[in-house]
C-alpha cells in the first residue's frame, strides 16, 4: 500500500512539474511578444479570437501528425520522429511564440485524447518541452524581423538550441524520471541502446549518440518544410486572419 501512495505521489509531483514547465514558457513567450508590441507600438490583442481559433486547427493538425511515428535506427524504439512541430512552427511565424506554445500544449492533450501515455507522461513532457525549445528562439527571431533571411536564422537556431536543450534534458531529467516511474534501473535503459549501438555504454553516450542526431534530424527536417511551404501559406493565414478580424470588430461594434 505504501508502495503504491508513494507512486502515486510521485506522478502526482511529476504533473505538477509538467504544469509548470508549461507556464514558464508560455510567460516566456508572452514575454516576447509583449515586448515586440512594444517596440512596433501595436495594440492588437495577443490571443484574439481569430488567433484562438487558428490555433485549435493548428493543434487538430499537429495531435494527427503526433500519432505518426517513425523509428529511428540508431535508437530505443521509444525514441521516435514526428512532424507534429511542423504545425506548430508555422503556426508561431504566423501568430507568434505565444500562437506556438498554444499549439505545443494542445496536441498533447488532444493526442492524450486519441491515445493514452504509454511512458508515465515522460514523453509528452519531452516532446513539449524539446519542440518549444525549437520553435520558441526560431518564433522570436523571427518576430523582431520577419524576412527570409531571419526565418532561416531562427530555424538554425532553434534546432541547435533544440539539439543542446533536448539532449542536456534527456540526461539530467528525462532519462532518470522515466526510470524512476517506471521501476526500471538506469543499466537496463542504457542497455537497450548498447543493443543497437555498441559505442554507447552510458548516459553521455547514449544522448550523443540516439538523442541528439533525432533531434537533429527533426529540426532540419521541420525547418525545410516550415521554409518551403510557409511563403505560400502566408497569403491564405492572414486573408484569414483579416477576416475574422473584421467579423469580430463588426461584433464588438454591434455589442
Amino acid at each position: 500500500m505504501s508502495e503504491l501512495l508513494q507512486s502515486i505521489q510521485e506522478n502526482v509531483i511529476f504533473l505538477l512539474q509538467f504544469l509548470a514547465v508549461v507556464i514558464g514558457l508560455f510567460l516566456v513567450a508572452y514575454a516576447a511578444e509583449k515586448y515586440a508590441a512594444k517596440r512596433a507600438k501595436t495594440t492588437e490583442r495577443i490571443l484574439s479570437t481569430r488567433k484562438i481559433a487558428m490555433i485549435g486547427m493548428f493543434s487538430a493538425i499537429a495531435a494527427i501528425l503526433m500519432l505518426f511515428e517513425i523509428p529511428m535506427p540508431f535508437a530505443p524504439g521509444f525514441y521516435k520522429l514526428d512532424f507534429s512541430e511542423l504545425p506548430a512552427l508555422i503556426a508561431a511565424f504566423a501568430f507568434g511564440p505565444v500562437a506556438g506554445v498554444m499549439v505545443e500544449f494542445c496536441k498533447i492533450v488532444l493526442k492524450l485524447l486519441f491515445k493514452s501515455t504509454s511512458t508515465a507522461f515522460v514523453g509528452e513532457l519531452a516532446n513539449f518541452a524539446v519542440g518549444c525549445s525549437f520553435l520558441l528562439p526560431a518564433s522570436i527571431i523571427y518576430l523582431f524581423n520577419k524576412t527570409k533571411k531571419t526565418a532561416v536564422i531562427g530555424c538554425i537556431t532553434g534546432t541547435l538550441c533544440m539539439t543542446v536543450f533536448g539532449t542536456a534534458f534527456n540526461a539530467i531529467y528525462l532519462l532518470p524520471k522515466f526510470a524512476q516511474l517506471y521501476g526500471m534501473p538506469m543499466e537496463a535503459l542504457i542497455g537497450m541502446g548498447t543493443a543497437i549501438n555498441g559505442a554507447i555504454t552510458g548516459i553521455t553516450s547514449f544522448v550523443c549518440f540516439a538523442v541528439a542526431p533525432l533531434n537533429l534530424i527533426k529540426g532540419a527536417s521541420v525547418s525545410i518544410i516550415t521554409l518551403l511551404v510557409y511563403k505560400q501559406l502566408s497569403p491564405i493565414l492572414k486573408e484569414a486572419a483579416t477576416k475574422a478580424h473584421v467579423r469580430e470588430s463588426a461584433y464588438h461594434k454591434a455589442s
